[in-house]
């Protein structure tokens, strides 16, 4: 089962860098705060090969909680849908089924749960457009992956619930956690992380997840290095960029265009901040934390980088490699668990 995108990691020795001219952290940081800016992503798409969609089983049950009016309707709904009420709803977190039902059924007979239909419909529509998207995305996976499982995809509204569970053989989507920025109600989550919440980045967090699934993406879970960590997140992001060849770098990273344009702009010094506060090597989950997890911002490089910036470089080295070596394929490129090896190879030196 995949449910979220994070590695483990342990020790890598210390590659040969090649020198550079060291710049002070304050002129560094007030480059980055004066300059950075950006005027958007390209709105073209990436050459991948061909791949014609794929149909898949699809099973709407956005509209059958709002609707339940007894609690009967509600066992009923749970008893023939087991899988949405365990990995979904959770049950086991709850000390009874009675229990269980109750506050469900005091959630799905709430009159703002009718809103929060209303809205859903308004965005998704028919969900026809969704399905479309996650049939070509499963298309060109499996033009890559001619093996990998095709799951079922059940959509529901749960009330703010969850918003995704990825397996195998299911996909289940939380409707009303991707209704947008205008929605009338949101998770409650910070604003830097809400605004990911979109219809168009379900199928990318799909994908994301794939992408960091170890028979996808083979790492050396020994090595727990920060650029360990970077290589590995980078072949992930790579990995959804092939299978999602139209959609936006900034969405895949739940970048502002604004940000993204200044992380390409000022890569050079994000590349040298980093290395010179010897980053790359480093073990610490402090250092993770900072570089790698979800934060909204790197104020160790400047007050404007984006967070999770480590994760960014991480696919510029990838895509690094793949210059070096364009014979590579995408399930080549995915099998290297040498995340130091890829790294050197790459001769990744922006600037």
């Amino acid at each position: 089962m995949l449910e979220s995108i994070e590695f483990l990691k342990s020790g890598l020795s210390r590659l040969a860098l090649r020198p550079m001219k060291i710049i002070s952290p304050l002129l560094l940081l007030a480059a980055l705060a004066a300059l950075w800016a950006g005027c958007g992503d390209p709105t073209g798409c990436r050459t991948v090969p061909e791949a014609a969609p794929v149909p898949l089983v699809w099973e709407s049950l956005s509209t059958q909680l709002p609707a339940v009016k007894t609690k009967a309707d509600l066992v009923n709904f749970f008893t023939a849908h087991p899988d949405v009420r365990d990995v979904f709803f959770q049950r086991t977190q709850y000390p009874s089924d009675s229990a269980f039902i109750n506050e469900l059924y005091q959630r799905f007979t709430n009159p703002h749960i009718d809103t929060l239909l209303m809205e859903t419909q308004r965005i998704f529509g028919d969900e026809q457009q969704l399905k479309k998207e996650f049939e070509a995305a499963f298309g060109r996976l499996r033009s890559v992956y001619p093996d990998w499982p095709l799951p079922k995809i059940k959509t529901v509204i749960t009330g703010l619930e969850n918003d995704l569970f990825v397996s195998d053989s299911l996909i289940i989507v939380g409707l009303d956690y991707y209704l947008g920025e205008d929605a009338r109600y949101k998770p409650n989550m910070f604003e830097y992380m809400l605004r990911r919440y979109h219809p168009g980045f379900i199928v990318p967090s799909v994908m994301l997840l794939l992408g960091v699934d170890n028979r996808i993406n083979q790492t050396n879970v020994e090595d727990r290095t920060v650029i360990a960590d970077m290589v590995s997140y980078g072949k992930a992001y790579y990995f959804a960029q092939q299978m999602l060849p139209c959609v936006a770098d900034s969405t895949l990273f739940g970048y502002t265009p604004r940000e993204l344009e200044g992380s390409k702009r000022f890569e050079d010094l994000i590349w040298k901040r980093m290395v010179e506060d010897n980053i790359l090597f480093s073990t610490s989950y402090i250092i993770k934390q900072k570089y790698i997890q979800e934060r909204p911002k790197t104020a160790e490089v400047g007050p404007e980088c984006p967070g999770r910036i480590g994760t960014w470089v991480g696919l510029r080295i990838v895509e690094a490699y793949m210059a070096q070596k364009p014979e590579t394929t995408l399930p080549q490129l995915m099998q290297l668990p040498d995340a130091g090896a890829l790294f050197k190879t790459s001769k990744y030196r922006p600037g």
